[in-house]
């Protein structure tokens, strides 16, 4: 789905205000359904998720906690609902697995570490321990009970925040905000704006720890795009994140296609986007999730002239995330399971 767009503004709609009673239920009962208390994992689990419905940033933050964890001698493992995919697990990712069997962001996680898929996060959880994992890091689930978590990192996109504060459908909080501020530890507002910055200070003043990074592009492919004309496309949670990486890049943005987040392409998507590129001239270029999903149609060819440009997190201060994460783990090791 799309999120609309009116739940980003500063002020409540016209349509927010109606459907505000069916929000009033939504957000009752996803704030008492966090309430519930959740099974405690053999393993210490970091949680990455977020406030809102839509992209923030979760997956190339859990990247990067991967990689932090790794460093420092441990062995982390992925655990996602697999979004998107038909299996529900619990089951690891392997190399035949597809977008449609597993979603797109299991995929890419599976190339830094094992990742497990499973519906039923403690069973997920289990598995990992069963694999040797010393760690579980789960990208999304921050409002799911089902498990406790050791560490809860909340990722805020810096530009729309927490939109206008409402639940869904209303707007795009997943539950009422007295009811996850408590579930969570830090926050981590990705890129600039005063929505973001708003969050920051309400974090700061629950003594939650904050921590602000940006995506950056690979910086090999960003120089190659400087000056070319392109035709971007993107089915991700704010496809405008990633045209605005493009200009940044120093492309010139001729033609820019959003599609649904998680969208499974099919080839009439793929045969249109490739002729209208060759027919105008220009570069296709789309973002790694979507490059994921389109490989994973059946007997359907790579895509050879298309550029997937990949972006990583940096965070301002990295050196205090892999003291703040590192402690957390310590921490409950410390405590008896």
């Amino acid at each position: 789905m799309r999120a609309p767009s009116f739940w980003w503004q500063n002020s409540t709609s016209f349509l927010a205000n109606l459907l505000r009673p069916v929000s009033a239920i939504y957000g009752t009962v996803s704030s008492m359904r966090m309430k519930r208390q959740g099974e405690r994992a053999d393993l210490p689990v970091i949680c990455i998720g977020n406030f809102t419905a839509g992209g923030a940033g979760k997956t190339p933050t859990a990247l990067l906690i991967a990689e932090i964890l790794d460093a420092a001698g441990e062995s982390p493992a992925f655990l996602t609902r697999g979004y998107g995919g038909t299996l529900r697990g619990p089951l690891q990712v392997q190399p035949q697995h597809k977008a449609m069997d597993v979603g797109d962001e299991p995929i890419l996680l599976a190339g830094m570490a094992p990742t497990i898929v499973s519906a039923d996060r403690p069973a997920g959880a289990r598995l990992a321990h069963e694999i040797g994992a010393t760690v579980v890091i789960m990208d999304d689930g921050l409002q799911n009970p089902s498990i406790k978590k050791d560490c809860a990192i909340a990722v805020i996109d810096g530009a729309t925040g927490i939109g206008n504060g409402l639940p869904i459908p209303s707007g795009p909080l997943r539950a009422w905000m007295s009811a996850q501020w408590p579930a969570v530890d830090a926050v981590l507002v990705m890129g600039a704006g005063a929505a973001g910055e708003a969050v920051a200070r309400q974090a700061a003043l629950l003594n939650k720890r904050v921590f602000k990074g940006n995506l950056m592009p690979d910086p090999g492919l960003a120089n190659t795009l400087n000056g070319q004309k392109v035709l971007a496309f993107a089915g991700i949670g704010r496809p405008e994140k990633f045209f605005d990486t493009l200009h940044a890049c120093g492309a010139i943005v001729v033609e820019a296609r959003s599609f649904p987040d998680h969208h499974p392409y099919n080839r009439s998507d793929l045969e249109a986007l490739r002729r209208e590129a060759e027919t105008r001239g220009l570069q296709a270029v789309t973002t790694e999730k979507d490059f994921v999903r389109i490989v994973s149609l059946n007997g359907s060819a790579v895509w050879e002239g298309l550029t997937v440009l990949p972006v990583r997190l940096h965070v301002d201060d990295e050196a205090a995330l892999r003291n703040f994460i590192l402690r957390k783990v310590g921490e409950r090791r410390l405590r008896r399971p």
